[in-house]
């Protein structure tokens, strides 16, 4: 297995627990946002650009819904 690949399946792997755990608390979904740059990165470097893109079009809106949680409280 070729570090990209385990690098791909570690950032899938984690972006699938975090969404799962999104629910409990709000860092759950900064961390799903952080795993799906995460899998972003992965897809561009795997030269799959349309995957990568998706997935930071994902990345962007975790973080806009974990901002929108998150300000009122601040």
């Amino acid at each position: 297995m070729s570090p990209l690949t385990l690098f791909g399946v570690i950032t899938v792997t984690l972006m699938m627990i975090f969404y799962a755990l999104e629910a409990r608390s709000l860092w759950w979904t900064l961390a799903f946002s952080v795993s799906c740059l995460g899998t972003s990165i992965y897809g561009f470097l795997a030269g799959t650009w349309p995957f990568g893109v998706v997935e930071f079009v994902w990345c962007l809106l975790a973080l806009r819904k974990w901002y929108l949680l998150y300000a009122p409280k601040t």
